[in-house]
């Protein structure tokens, strides 16, 4: 049973581990493929500091240092040059052509950032459970409501923009709400948005990841997405991969063998792995 994983960060932003120490272990563990994803810079584009993104005077060494990785492992581990790009409306989106025009393998198209309604800065959905807890209260009234539909309002904006290959964590905003402290995953409008998603996102083109991050950081019981979830995309005809998210080098792989469980329950058969921007993506048995 084959497997890859095109979500890794590196010591690059906020992951553990030099590009070559992900290589190893990936040959060691077997993997088919590895692709590096950085958090994308984001502070000269949009005036958001942060310590966890890829720094702007960075971007060429990282993108360097992937490619001779790439030379170094040919013929042994096929290796990716990828990015995670935030979309936050109106400062940054996977289609922007700063980096479009960057020669990537690939671009994963996530949401962290939710804009308060009052305006100012955004704060992201998975921060520090305190943390968020202060900028729900500060910025919404303590309506968890409110910011799980402003989340889904981003992930409609970015899917309606596109420019991504990848959908990244796509239920990400239910790290800090395991026991529906802030909304009710059970309840009809968080529903009402996980079905209108499935089908846009399928229609998208995108694949959409099964992401085992938040497991392998103790953060989750399951994957991104929830079981319902994959179950309405997987009638939505929606395409999956399995990645592990991977922020050191003994989280790849994973998770993977629980992610293939509920993909099992959800309906899926198969995922599909990423063979280069000329081949494409493959389908591969569960």
């Amino acid at each position: 049973m084959s497997a890859n994983c095109l979500h890794t960060h590196t010591e690059f932003c906020d992951g553990k581990g030099s590009v070559e120490a992900f290589c190893q272990a990936a040959y060691a563990k077997g993997l088919s493929a590895l692709g590096f994803s950085a958090h994308a810079p984001i502070t000269k584009k949009t005036g958001l500091k942060t310590d966890w993104h890829l720094a702007d005077e960075r971007l060429d060494e990282y993108i360097d240092t992937v490619n001779a990785a790439r030379r170094l492992w040919a013929g042994k581990l096929p290796v990716y040059l990828g990015l995670e790009v935030d979309y936050i409306k109106g400062l940054s989106s996977p289609a922007d052509k700063d980096f479009q025009s960057l020669g990537l393998d690939y671009i994963i198209g996530s949401v962290h950032y939710v804009f308060p309604p009052a305006g100012g800065e955004p704060f992201t959905v998975d921060d520090e459970a305190a943390v968020f807890e202060r900028e729900v209260s500060r910025h919404f009234s303590g309506d968890g409501e409110a910011v799980m539909e402003a989340y889904w309002d981003a992930v409609e904006g970015m899917i309606s923009q596109g420019g991504f290959d990848i959908l990244g964590h796509l239920d990400l905003i239910r790290k800090n709400n395991p026991r529906g402290e802030y909304f009710n995953p059970q309840g009809e409008r968080y529903r009402r948005r996980i079905r209108q998603i499935a089908p846009k996102a399928a229609r998208s083109g995108a694949v959409v990841e099964v992401n085992t991050g938040g497991i392998n950081r103790g953060k989750t019981a399951d994957p991104y997405p929830s079981r319902e979830l994959l179950a309405l995309l997987r009638a939505a005809g929606a395409r999956v991969t399995i990645t592990a998210d991977a922020h050191e080098p003994d989280h790849l792989g994973g998770g993977y063998d629980t992610a293939r469980e509920i993909l099992l329950r959800a309906g899926y058969t198969e995922t599909v792995e990423f063979e280069g921007p000329e081949r494409g993506w493959t389908a591969a048995a569960i």
